[in-house]
C-alpha cells in the first residue's frame, strides 16, 4: 500500500491515475500517524523547490519523513526535496541525500526547462528491474541534481551529465515523471511498490 504525501505541491492526479492503471492501492498522507499506515511512501512534486519545502514544513511531517525506514520515492521536485540544498529559492531541503540541486546554465546552449523525452542510463538497481538501459523517460525541470557516483543510480545528459535517479538507503528519487513515461515509467512504479528493505 503506497502513501502519497499530500502537501499541496504535487501533481497527484496523474500519479494516482498511473497507480490505478497498475492496480496498486494507495492513500493520502496528511499527518504523521498516517505515515504508519503505508508500506511505501511517495513524495510527489511540481513547481518551485523552495516553495515546496515551505509547504512540506507547514505539514509538520519533515522530521517524521527523515526518520522513515520504509521505501520512500521522491518524484521530480519530490526528488529535489531529499537533497541538501536547491539554488531555486536558495533553499535548505531535507538533506537526506547529500547532493545539491542546481540550475541548468543557459551558456550550455540548451532550452530551459529541459522538457520532453530523454534516454536514461541506469545502474544495476532494483528500481530499474526489467527496464532497458537508455529507455526514454519524460522530464520537465529547470533544475537538476548534481551527478555523484556514490548516490547516482541513473543518469541522463542535457548539456551536462546529471542524476536522473538517486538512492541513499531506503530513500529513492527520480527526476523524470514515471507516471507520464509510458511502459518504462509504469515499470518503475511497479518496481518501487515491490521494494522491501
Amino acid at each position: 500500500m503506497i502513501g502519497i504525501v499530500n502537501y499541496g505541491a504535487g501533481n497527484i492526479f496523474s500519479l494516482t491515475a498511473a497507480l490505478e492503471r497498475l492496480n496498486l492501492s494507495y492513500g493520502m498522507v496528511n499527518t504523521e500517524a498516517e505515515l504508519e499506515k503505508y508500506s511505501h511512501i511517495i513524495i510527489p512534486g511540481v513547481g518551485h523547490a523552495g516553495t515546496a519545502m515551505e509547504k512540506l514544513k507547514a505539514t509538520g511531517l519533515v522530521n517524521a519523513i527523515k526518520k522513515l525506514s520504509k521505501p520512500v520515492l521522491g518524484i521530480c521536485v519530490g526528488m529535489q526535496l531529499i537533497t541538501t540544498h536547491s539554488e531555486e529559492g536558495d533553499a535548505a531541503l531535507l538533506d537526506i541525500v547529500p547532493v545539491n540541486t542546481k540550475k541548468f546554465d543557459k551558456s550550455l546552449n540548451i532550452k530551459i526547462p529541459h522538457m520532453g523525452w530523454n534516454a536514461v542510463n541506469h545502474q544495476n538497481n532494483s528500481l530499474f528491474t526489467a527496464v532497458e538501459n537508455n529507455a526514454q523517460f519524460y522530464f520537465v525541470h529547470s533544475y537538476f541534481i548534481e551527478y555523484n557516483p556514490t548516490f547516482d543510480i541513473a543518469s541522463a545528459d542535457y548539456g551536462l551529465k546529471f542524476s536522473a535517479a538517486v538512492q541513499k538507503d531506503n530513500f529513492y528519487g527520480v527526476q523524470f515523471h514515471p507516471e507520464k513515461s509510458g511502459k518504462a515509467g509504469e515499470q518503475i512504479l511497479k518496481n518501487f511498490s515491490n521494494l522491501s528493505l
